[in-house]
């Protein structure tokens, strides 16, 4: 089954070339389109894309708002990647700590477009770590022992000790295989732990896992 995705944004010719891009894809299918936030949830609880590719600034509800309503108000919503103009942009860092599951440069070029798309839709890695730690450094007060709310919240989870070590194995960007071979351990052990990582956390997925690590100061971006 091919990854359909959603697009979002106010400008036609940003979602023109996407849809270009993505429908040269046999595993990818665009299967509709918005000019702004307001219109995600309908479009989503109608068409069920797996993604949805939303622009972070738009003139009526941008991708920050959109992301937490879509998140509050679908059962089982789509994996949601933000289209942005600015790598370093706090907007950024607000919709990935709103849910959103990683982010993509109106820049980027064809191949990264669609790696991006196939990334998230399968979310055994976090896209861009490097971008996310440089954002939580910025942003985030993830340095210097990080902020007290999120280093209670890490308390209160009580990781193990090979969960916390899968966490900053994750926080690297690594993929459930690559941290499996560093480990010696099989990938559906890998699986569980990542699993039992989120459940504690109460993370929607690996980039609210890694950010609630960041800013907890549990790891330190760098």
């Amino acid at each position: 089954m091919p990854v359909t995705v959603l697009l979002v944004d106010d400008e036609p010719l940003v979602r023109a070339g996407l849809r270009a891009v993505l429908q040269a894809q046999s595993d990818i299918e665009v299967v509709g389109e918005a000019a702004d936030g307001a219109a995600v949830i309908p479009l989503v609880r109608r068409l069920r894309p797996d993604v949805v590719a939303m622009d972070v600034r738009m003139p009526l509800m941008d991708g920050i708002e959109a992301t937490r309503a879509l998140l509050r108000t679908v059962d089982e919503p789509p994996k949601i990647l933000v289209v942005t103009t600015f790598e370093n942009d706090e907007y950024v860092y607000r919709a990935l700590r709103a849910g959103a599951d990683g982010f993509l440069l109106k820049r980027a070029r064809p191949a990264e477009i669609v790696h991006a798309v196939r990334l998230v839709a399968e979310g055994e890695s976090l896209l861009f770590p490097a971008s996310v730690r440089r954002l939580a450094a910025e942003y985030g007060d993830g340095g210097g022992g990080g902020n007290r709310a999120a280093r209670a919240a890490l308390e209160r989870a009580r990781l193990t000790e090979r969960e916390g070590e899968v966490l900053r194995l994750m926080a690297r960007g690594l993929s459930n295989a690559e941290i499996a071979g560093l480990l010696v351990v099989g990938t559906e052990t890998v699986k569980s732990h990542v699993s039992a990582v989120l459940a504690k956390l109460g993370a929607r997925d690996r980039t609210q896992a890694v950010i609630a690590a960041y800013e907890s100061g549990f790891v330190t971006p760098g």
